[in-house]
């Protein structure tokens, strides 16, 4: 037995990949009573059978009202569109939304109708959950806008630098990922024969993880995506020019204090980490190297898309948003 008060969950989107390691977690956390699982459509209603002993009962359909009626907290790992018409109503009848979709990531108006054109303006507090740099907004919020994968390694890498004022510019971020990043729909780029084999670059200037990027630093960056064959890990490569003077030292002491207290980011410093290392993991690896003083700086950041971006630094913000440690269910 445990002294933890349970809230009544939800996961909606359960059969996705994020859905999966969602459930994974949840229904073994000692702080969420699993009460549903649904998919995003119409068409679920079977069992998972990666989740056999862990949660064995079937994935049904979509029902907004169970949701509202039956559980105090929902997960949303639904595609942009769903999230965006049922967030604002789970939310006006009581229920704390955590969404993993990118729907309400983006502050400005004009940014959102870009790049979630569904996405309305809610009345309620959004929190922008980079649980390490967001912790107070994410513990009041009533719905919590969980980052993208690549702007998680991105974010956690140069927003400390950033802050203390480290960073003059010509910030590039060359990023790669595992395919599940892609989601579970097939297409034609994540078939087996395309993508074993190769490395490809897509979305160049046309990426919405770039204006989300750019929100959270308040500077201007180049991020280039690519899809690289193996099934899950993001991988980011990111360049920037150091202000005059700085140091590795000086790179050094800002990660340090910025993470003092994060038991999910790592600081492997001259060490640079690899995505073998955080796979399955919730934990984000930062290495970096200066070229010389006030010169190049390389950071080298890597996390599991699956996990720290997405189901995982979810249930983290559920952690800190309910008062539990927020390493609970995740180590």
């Amino acid at each position: 037995m445990n002294n933890y008060t349970r809230a009544r969950v939800g996961v909606a989107g359960a059969t996705g990949y994020a859905g999966v390691e969602l459930l994974k977690r949840l229904a073994r956390h000692p702080g969420a009573d699993l009460r549903l699982a649904m998919g995003a459509g119409a068409s679920e209603g079977r069992r998972v059978p990666a989740l056999a002993r862990i949660w064995d009962a079937p994935v049904i359909p979509f029902d907004l009202d169970r949701l509202a009626d039956e559980t105090d907290v929902v997960f949303l790992a639904v595609p942009d569109t769903l999230a965006a018409e049922v967030a604002p109503t789970l939310t006006a009848r009581g229920a704390r939304v955590f969404d993993l979709s990118g729907a309400f990531r983006l502050r400005n108006d004009d940014e959102r109708r870009k790049w979630y054109p569904h996405a309305p303006a809610v009345r309620v507090p959004v929190a922008y959950g980079l649980t390490e740099r967001n912790r107070a907004a994410v513990r009041e919020a009533q719905l919590i806008a969980c980052p993208g994968c690549y702007p998680t390694a991105a974010l956690l890498a140069l927003q400390p630098l950033v802050d203390a004022e480290l960073i003059e510019g010509g910030v590039i971020i060359d990023a790669k990922s595992g395919i599940s990043g892609a989601g579970k729909t097939p297409s034609e780029r994540t078939h087996f024969s395309e993508i074993h084999g190769s490395i490809a670059a897509y979305g160049v200037f046309a990426h919405r993880h770039a204006a989300e990027i750019e929100q959270e630093l308040g500077m201007p960056v180049t991020f280039v995506p690519h899809l690289v064959p193996i099934d899950r890990g993001i991988f980011e490569t990111i360049y920037a020019r150091l202000r005059p003077n700085t140091t590795a030292a000086d790179v050094e002491r800002a990660l340090a204090a910025a993470y003092e207290s994060s038991p999910f980011v790592r600081l492997t410093g001259a060490e640079l980490p690899e995505i073998k290392h955080v796979a399955h993991t919730n934990f984000c690896d930062i290495g970096w190297r200066v070229e010389r003083s006030g010169g190049q700086l390389v950071l080298v950041a890597c996390i599991d898309n699956l996990v720290k971006g997405a189901a995982g630094q979810a249930i983290q913000n559920f952690n800190v948003a309910v008062g539990l440690d927020e390493a609970v269910g995740l180590n």
